[in-house]
């Protein structure tokens, strides 16, 4: 998981199942032995005798995990009773507005043909949930916890995020899911503490003969670990016969290695992109890799909340800035611009446009101006989060916005009482931008089960063809290893699931116009059509600036100019030559 290049780092220990924890990092002596039929008393005794100490048995396998002495697993592996002993290997944590990826996947134009998701049930195995947060209200839930635990709490926020960008309801406030709350969820808590750092194989296997047993037809896995493991490869190939489809994250190593559970063949491998359909550059590339979704920036529900802004009586998403000082104050609302010099801010809640400068050097201008408050909003579409720098500290609350209600604000509020306030609250209903492929990984899941919900006769494997047939492919022609068969698109493969082949339009985007405005020197270029696919992609020239966005027929360009001259735009559908004429503006 990664709260913007790891903002969030997962770093103390936490082992679950009746595991017991270390200190520091995960045992090296813990294996898994894999026993012959009827002999697990023997097996059990062996383990024992050699000074072993048994953590998990896992009885539908023939398994026990445990801990034993190094020197003792020859012997173990030469017991007549014993068919082998492998490394029970770690296993980590991966990390209403409509959040880019939602549209980015095509969730909006399932939900239209009435494909949400009922019936189904999808397996969150990860740091369990907050169950009381105001985006999961109306979601049916079930779930385990080893003893001493709770499924439907979360110490460190990744099971309640993952969770929010599959299911979140579709409500007047905060976010939505992939299935705008129609699925119902199983929770496994393989995860807990502060920081979620790992859990082992065995509990893994566990949770995930749990899920099938609950019902799941789907099991989202947002983590992975180096290291095959035949007793898990096992699992997972029962379940998928079983009819159960099984999807983890690629990993965030940034390299050809693989992970797992992801790399098994009966389980899917999911990388990361962007918003605009570029390669996470810390999403892993091999082989095993199958399909892609959303995983930087990500925005979905978190258990806890770094700020908040209220104006009147409208409450906005915010992000603290790392370093801010943790207070909170109210002041009359006031319109800084940029930002990018001193102002007579004296007792204000100071909104200050993203860019020119840092953002350490805005909130220092509004300290200086006597403003209260910096609330920096973003000059792109969507909100962010950010950092100060570096052991750089504020006096004055400061926190990032989303663009559109920075710009709501600035046009109809300025002078309201706002409330800002970057206090720390635990256990509550936040949200958060977070990477990873932990976050691609639940907009597939979310997927799979919405595209299964419009044809619940059909089989695991044909829903997972689905998808990857549909697929929008991204980079090297065909399946690669950066983004295998391309990007996740739910409508598609509903409507080829289904076998009504596609009803989406096919005419080419129509009546393009090209508008431009100035804002504080900044030129601005938008852009407007009518018609098209359900994507598309949008031309500078011949320079293609936004590849298969969610067709609003509206983008806004912010292109970087010098001097004066011409821009000539097009809009074409997704991945082809079909295209609008063309629209050009001057400057």
């Amino acid at each position: 998981m990664k709260q913007h290049k790891l903002a969030v780092a997962l770093a103390a220990a936490a082992v679950l199942a009746s595991a017991t924890a270390f200190a520091g990092k995960p045992d090296p002596n813990r294996v898994m032995v894999k026993f012959k039929p009827g002999a697990a008393a023997q097996a059990e005794s062996a383990v024992r005798a050699a000074g072993g100490r048994v953590h998990l048995k896992l009885n539908r396998q023939n398994v026990i995990a445990v801990s034993v002495p190094a020197a003792a697993l020859q012997g173990l592996r030469n017991n007549p009773n014993i068919e082998y002993v492998e490394l029970d290997a770690p296993r980590y944590v991966r990390g209403q507005t409509t959040p880019y990826g939602i549209k980015n996947v095509q969730a909006p134009e399932t939900w239209a043909v009435g494909a949400q998701g009922s019936g189904i049930k999808v397996c969150v195995i990860d740091s369990g949930i907050n169950a009381n947060h105001e985006d999961f209200a109306g979601v049916s839930m079930t779930g385990y916890a080893s003893a001493g635990q709770s499924w439907n709490t979360d110490s460190c926020g990744h099971g309640t995020h993952v969770a929010g960008t599959i299911a979140a309801v579709n409500n007047t406030t905060g976010v939505v899911g992939v299935s705008p709350g129609k699925v119902s969820l199983h929770i496994v808590k393989v995860f807990d503490g502060e920081s979620c750092a790992w859990s082992y194989a065995s509990t893994l296997v566990d949770a995930a003969t749990r899920c099938g047993d609950a019902g799941a037809k789907v099991i989202n896995m947002s983590l992975g670990g180096g290291g095959a493991s035949r007793t898990e490869e096992a699992a997972f190939n029962d379940l998928n016969a079983k009819g159960v489809l099984s999807i983890a994250a690629a990993g965030n190593d940034g390299n050809n290695t693989q992970s797992y559970p992801a790399s098994y063949a009966s389980v899917v491998s999911v990388a990361a992109v962007d918003q605009n359909n570029v390669k996470a550059d810390f999403s892993q590339f091999n082989s095993a890799v199958e399909i892609a979704a959303p995983g930087v920036g990500v925005l979905s529900t978190y258990p806890f909340r770094d700020a908040s802004l209220t104006v009147g009586a409208t409450a906005y998403m915010a992000s603290a800035l790392t370093g801010s000082m943790q207070g909170n104050v109210n002041g009359a609302l006031v319109n800084g611009g940029l930002c990018d010099a001193v102002g007579s801010w004296s007792g204000r809640v100071v909104l200050c446009e993203r860019g020119s400068i840092s953002f350490a050097a805005k909130v220092n201008n509004v300290t200086a101006g006597g403003g209260i408050a910096a609330v920096i909003y973003n000059n792109v579409a969507g909100g962010f989060s950010g950092t100060m720098g570096d052991g750089v500290t504020s006096t004055i609350p400061g926190m990032t916005i989303s663009q559109e209600d920075g710009r709501a604000l600035v046009a109809n509020s300025l002078g309201q009482t706002g409330n800002a306030s970057t206090v720390y609250e635990a256990n509550t209903s936040g949200y958060a931008y977070l990477d990873g492929t932990s976050m691609a990984t639940p907009h597939v899941a979310g997927s799979a089960a919405i595209i299964w919900s419009a044809k619940p006769t059909a089989t695991n494997t044909q829903v997972r063809d689905a998808m990857n047939s549909t697929a929008l492919d991204l980079g090297a022609a065909g399946r690669d290893v950066n983004f295998g068969y391309g990007l996740v698109q739910t409508f598609k493969a509903t409507e080829k699931l289904v076998g009504g082949g596609t009803t989406e339009p096919v005419t080419a985007p129509a009546n393009l116009t090209a508008t431009k405005t100035t804002v504080k020197g900044k030129l601005n270029v938008n852009l407007a059509w009518t018609a098209g696919d359900v994507t598309v992609d949008v031309y500078r020239g011949t320079t293609k600036i936004a590849s298969a966005i969610s067709n609003t027929g509206k983008y806004t360009d912010a292109p970087r100019v010098r001097g004066s001259g011409t821009l000539t735009y097009k809009v074409c559908n997704a991945g082809t030559a079909t295209c609008s004429s063309n629209a050009s503006v001057t400057y």
